[in-house]
């Protein structure tokens, strides 16, 4: 939907658990067992960065996205602990309680179905409903100095 209307989107995930995109077995993969410190791994169709942690902290949400390319808009999910503005999708089926408002980074609500409450709220089916909301609460990345990116920095 954001693309069709012409915003250049990417989007940032949190893994609360190990992943790998890799397989064990291809070159990559042994690159990687070998110790490389980054493999890069390109085609005609895509690209990708693999980078071991290793010894490293885990980069927090603005060392991520300060690896991106320059996009129009960044949607992340996860990091729901961090202090950028939110919107919560909440599924009342799931039997979870709300994050919102003991969250006050949450400006909106996405839920199925979309309930009245303090929040700006849509239904998470509705995905031009969401579309609009997000467009409509989009806030500017805040700056990040090159220097972050530079191992030792």
């Amino acid at each position: 939907m954001l693309v069709a209307q012409g915003v250049r989107v990417s989007t940032v995930k949190h893994a609360h658990h190990g992943f790998d995109i890799d397989r064990p077995g291809k070159d990559s993969w042994h690159h990687r067992e070998a110790g490389a410190s980054e493999v890069l791994v390109g085609s005609a169709h895509r690209w990708a960065l693999l980078h071991e942690i290793r010894d490293e902290p885990e980069p927090d949400l603005p060392d991520l996205l300060a690896r991106l390319s320059p996009v129009d808009l960044v949607l992340v999910e996860g990091f729901k602990r961090g202090p950028h503005a939110k919107i919560e999708v909440y599924r009342a089926a799931l039997g979870k309680p709300r994050l919102h408002p003991e969250q006050p980074e949450i400006v909106a609500v996405a839920s199925a179905p979309a309930e009245a409450g303090p929040l700006p709220c849509v239904d998470l089916d509705d995905v031009e409903a969401v579309a609009e909301l997000v467009l409509r609460l989009a806030r500017p990345a805040p700056s990040r100095p090159a220097d972050r990116l530079r191992p030792g920095a």
